[in-house]
């Protein structure tokens, strides 16, 4: 599997990224130079944490008929800054109303199948190539 993604620079400190028809727009805050108009980089990645867990969570309650109504997530990061290794990543899921107990081990199992904390637990090889 592969995945292209092309990287333009609008201006200022924007930082945009266009994949699968998409363009997933980012800048930095005043405080670093920027205009504050999309989400910092950064964000974004703890965005995809947070979201993929979700859809493992509506996944596995869609896949059993369990509505939905009241299902929530939240995410904490804690980071000292100082090693990402030390940080923290604290997902609460909100059960909704009536939600079988004999699945509350299932939903978490499930959330851990999420393929951005599969793939942060495994890094990737990083590669930078210069062209021109």
């Amino acid at each position: 599997m592969s995945e292209q993604l092309q990287v333009t620079f609008p201006g200022g400190k924007r930082v945009d990224v266009s994949a699968a028809g998409f363009t997933i727009m980012t800048d930095q805050p005043p405080k670093h130079g920027g205009e504050g108009s999309a989400p910092q980089p950064f964000l974004l990645f703890l965005a995809s944490i947070a979201s993929c867990s979700g859809i493992y969570a509506l996944n596995f309650c869609h896949s059993r008929d369990i509505p939905t109504e009241g299902l929530g997530l939240s995410m904490d990061w804690e980071y000292d800054g100082k090693s990402p290794a030390d940080a923290v990543v604290r997902l609460i899921l909100t059960l909704p109303a009536g939600f079988p107990e004999r699945y509350r081990d299932g939903i978490v199992k499930a959330m851990s199948l999420c393929a951005v904390k599969k793939h942060i637990a495994e890094a990737p090889r990083f590669e930078v190539r210069l062209e021109g």
